[in-house]
């Protein structure tokens, strides 16, 4: 429904309509436990363009690593696909066999997990994981690989490429590990970087570094890249558009713009709002009482009702459909006929 809408747009403003490099329709992840099936993710579509930058934000637990890992066909058993369809360049890959799956990883897919320290292997030199990954995926001779090893890391900020690439990942920082990640990432071109918390475990001025130098990867080379953060901050400054989930749903969608400057939805406001202001000052900054529900205890309705203060009889009762309001989009009976 989503990429319909989206479509359509297109076709009204006269732009050509371009094939978007991911597109999740109706996502649904589920966990089978002894009494019951738990869902982590229900219904979440999005797409994402050639050279943009989706935000996917939330709290921890909801649903955004999940979805990362549907994409990336590592969601680890008993955990499952139950119910949507994930496309790549209009191919859908969410049904396609494991073997087929390691070959799109890495050469479609390249992936930036938030520790860099698990990433690499500590026994290989950064080097030596480059020019193994690079000949995986593409036909060249380790001496090719070699250079285009030392192209990559010259590419993502290493200083001295040349002498660095024989180093091991515990002889680099924490910020210039996360670039080596960066660079494997980008060893086969992919169409799409999935890129879950990258910089989590880093101080906040490489954090800014490692998010420009992302930005500036996506314009160059024109991959499409699905952010995952719990920081709206970090969204704010780096993505296009931003995807707000809750308890396993998206609940708002639409541009940074759009989102930081008017958010529609009372969770997206709340989350705006407990960001400090960069100018001025505030008596206080706001708070979401409560937290988010367990998968296998979502409230009926709105899931967000029992910490919502513009909570009404209809939220306890109806879940809200995401709707289009003044340029985004949310899931919220204050502009779906009243919460009454």
């Amino acid at each position: 429904m989503l990429m319909q809408v989206d479509r359509q747009s297109a076709v009204w403003s006269g732009m050509p309509v371009a094939e978007p490099v991911l597109e999740v329709r109706g996502l649904r992840i589920s966990f089978p436990t002894r009494h019951d099936t738990v869902n982590a993710v229900s219904d979440v579509s999005f797409s994402i363009r050639k050279g943009e930058i989706l935000g996917v934000v939330g709290e921890s637990g909801a649903g955004k690593s999940m979805t990362g890992l549907a994409t990336l066909g590592l969601l680890e058993p008993p955990g499952h696909i139950s119910a949507g369809q994930i496309f790549l360049g209009g191919q859908r890959i969410d049904n396609l066999p494991d073997r087929q799956m390691e070959k799109i990883r890495g050469r479609r897919i390249g992936a930036i997990f938030q520790d860099p320290l698990t990433s690499l292997h500590p026994l290989f030199t950064v080097g030596a994981q480059l020019v193994e990954t690079i000949r995986l995926h593409l036909r060249l001779t380790r001496a090719q690989a070699k250079r285009r090893a030392v192209d990559l890391l010259k590419e993502v900020g290493i200083p001295a490429p040349e002498d660095r690439v024989n180093d091991y990942p515990h002889q680099f920082s924490g910020g210039m590990r996360q670039r080596v990640v960066i660079a494997l990432a980008l060893a086969a071109e992919p169409e799409l970087i999935i890129a879950d918390e990258p910089t989590t475990a880093l101080d906040v001025s490489v954090q800014a570094q490692i998010m420009a130098l992302l930005r500036r990867l996506c314009d160059d080379r024109g991959a499409a890249v699905m952010l995952v953060t719990h920081d709206m901050g970090v969204i704010a400054e780096t993505a296009d558009r931003v995807a707000v989930l809750y308890a396993g749903r998206v609940i708002e969608i639409g541009s940074v713009e759009e989102i930081t400057r008017a958010p529609k939805h009372p969770y997206t406001s709340g989350l705006m709002g407990s960001i400090p202001p960069l100018q001025g000052r505030v008596p206080r900054l706001m708070q979401i009482d409560g937290a988010m529900p367990r998968p296998d205890a979502i409230p009926a309705g709105c899931p967000f009702n029992p910490r919502c203060a513009k909570a009404g009889p209809r939220c306890l009762s109806d879940l809200p459909p995401l709707v289009e309001i003044a340029g985004t989009r949310a899931a919220c009976w204050l502009y779906s006929g009243g919460v009454n």
